[in-house]
């Protein structure tokens, strides 16, 4: 029609407002999207996740820390962020990268939107990049270290490259000492339920006595679903700092210790090594993701980085010994070398997307570690008897 103005296709209503933001890999590679979160720079390790949901499951996991988390799943923010469904108190991913933002939680669960939990926990972010892009730069190239940076473009690329000159690499970084406990303290459910409500830390009552099973979890970056597993088995749980010594360990009398899962180069715990192989020979032992490394790497197994990891659900693990497939949880960048096993140690399960070492046991002591994730539940609750078996080992050695 005559006179008519050409309309102008419409901005999302998400972005409008918003600053744009820049992506840089340590390769130089950039991505422009816009800002999202708290205002500032993130700097740390870009990874992926490959979950269709649980980004507050993923991003408050301890293990996350010093990694900017990559969602491969196009929609982030759908359903909110609630008060249950963390796995530690708070966000341990440095930034968070993501296609879509959900412009409202849509869940009678959410007690925040994700934008503004980002914001409450000051986490940087960007939206708007080619996620399925970058993944496959990941794949094909490696994880590697990259800032995210508010109110700049391309044009602003190699400036914000020189910010990692300036910044250490994923490996030269204690993570554990950010994430884990420094003092023991009891564990309990506020709410009776295990899975209903927050979990209750208090110091250790040196006068209580336990009755029953007692699991001292030795902590590097626990997931809370962990400990709520042990506990719905009717464990007593005491969560310890890296550091304890024997006098502290023997005190509590455990029926059995955990190592837990954590972040960073588990080469980077070997002062470590010597009370990790000591600890498990005298109790029943297991470990969970880093904790199943320290153990091998404690008997002699050799460690190495993954080009990009695990990180996500639907990871199958073939049983070595039944034959039987778990679908599981994953989130490491790291594995033991099969060819690394000591003769001590036999090689229980594997995954079956490349053949990596999932799971092992001491073949004369009650050891056992797991590779992936038994407390996850993505849908698939295939490796949560992986407790149970751990809790048979400490029956037959009470």
């Amino acid at each position: 029609m005559q006179g008519q103005s050409k309309r102008q296709p419409l901005r999302p209503k998400s972005l409008e407002g918003r600053q744009p933001a820049l992506l840089v890999l340590a390769d130089g590679t950039a991505f422009s999207g816009f800002a999202i979160g708290a205002s500032g720079r993130a700097v740390g390790e870009v990874v992926f996740n490959t979950g269709m949901s649980g980004y507050q499951e993923v991003l408050t996991d301890p293990s996350y820390h010093g990694q900017v988390v990559t969602f491969t799943s196009p929609h982030i923010g759908n359903y909110g962020v609630n008060d249950d469904d963390g796995e530690s108190t708070r966000i341990h991913a440095v930034g968070t990268i993501i296609r879509d933002l959900a412009r409202r939680p849509s869940n009678h669960r959410s007690r925040i939107g994700f934008e503004e939990w980002l914001i409450e926990q000051n986490v940087v972010g960007i939206c708007e990049i080619d996620t399925r892009s970058l993944t496959r730069h990941l794949r094909e190239q490696g994880v590697v270290m990259g800032v995210i940076a508010h109110g700049v473009g391309p044009k602003d690329a190699d400036e914000v490259l020189s910010e990692l000159a300036k910044h250490p690499s994923y490996e030269q970084i204690d993570h554990v000492e950010k994430v884990a406990s420094t003092s023991p303290v009891r564990v309990t459910s506020a709410s009776g339920d295990p899975w209903k409500g927050a979990l209750a830390m208090a110091p250790v009552d040196e006068s209580e006595t336990v009755d029953g099973l007692h699991v001292v979890v030795i902590d590097f970056g626990v997931k809370f679903n962990i400990l709520r597993h042990l506990l719905d088995r009717d464990i007593t749980v005491t969560l310890v700092p890296r550091s304890v010594d024997d006098d502290t360990l023997e005190a509590l009398a455990p029926t059995g210790v955990l190592f837990s899962n954590g972040p960073g180069d588990p080469a980077r715990m070997k002062p470590l090594l010597d009370r990790v192989r000591s600890i498990s020979l005298r109790y029943p032992t297991t470990g969970i993701c880093l904790g199943h490394q320290l153990l091998a790497s404690a008997f002699g197994g050799r460690t190495y980085k993954l080009p990009y990891g695990h990180r996500g659900p639907n990871q199958p693990v073939l049983d070595s010994q039944d034959r039987s497939v778990a679908i599981t949880s994953q989130n490491h960048g790291y594995s033991v070398e099969r060819e690394s096993f000591p003769e001590c140690l036999q090689i229980t399960s594997v995954n079956l997307n490349d053949d990596t070492v999932a799971g092992f046991s001491h073949r004369d002591h009650p050891i056992i570690a797991v590779q992936y994730h038994p407390e996850a539940g993505p849908g698939p609750r295939d490796a949560a008897e992986f407790f149970d078996k751990f809790v048979n080992a400490m029956r037959d050695g009470a």
